[in-house]
């Protein structure tokens, strides 16, 4: 665990400033309840075009939500860092749930994995985001970098399953 802080204390000490104070915390929002995915799944729901991408992300975001935080965050029920070092100063509200793995990340590289699963052209903007708001976690000091690494595994694996589910539902269908 030294090497986690002592890569949270360098961000705080040499990267954090006053534009990323500002930023960060509008960035972080975006995967609050997994929000910006679960609204661009929609989107693709709505658009014939993109739709098989919007089932594919919804699987895979239900899968992610069913593992990720109301089985292994439980489970493995790891304190944040901030509890620990407590001379932290936060930018956002204390979070009410476990460290690991950043459910934040997972559902941003779950949805990434369903878009690029699915030949979606836009799974490189969403994968930039997605580091983006993965490295907000740390930046917010929210989370140590296992639980960031984790997350995108995760969501990486979520992703995998979601379109393993739709194509074998799809299959199955064609096959009737």
């Amino acid at each position: 665990m030294n090497w986690e802080f002592a890569m949270l204390d360098f961000i705080q000490e040499h990267i954090r400033c006053g534009l990323l104070d500002f930023l960060m915390p509008r960035i972080t929002t975006l995967g609050n309840a997994g929000i910006i995915w679960i609204a661009l799944t929609i989107i693709f729901l709505i658009s014939k075009k993109y739709r098989t991408t919007g089932i594919v992300m919804a699987v895979a975001l239900i899968v992610d939500l069913v593992f990720c935080n109301m089985l292994i965050k439980p489970i493995v029920a790891r304190t944040r860092p901030y509890d620990i070092n407590t001379a932290v100063t936060l930018l956002i509200p204390k979070q009410v749930d476990y460290s690991f793995p950043s459910g934040h990340t997972a559902a941003s590289f779950t949805a990434v994995c369903a878009m690029y699963k699915t030949g979606c052209k836009y799974w490189k903007p969403a994968a930039v985001l997605s580091v983006i708001i993965a490295f907000s976690r740390l930046y917010l000091y929210v989370h140590f970098p296992t639980d960031v690494i984790a997350g995108a595994m995760f969501g990486i694996i979520f992703g995998i399953v979601g379109f393993k589910i739709y194509m074998g539902i799809t299959r199955v269908r064609n096959d009737k």
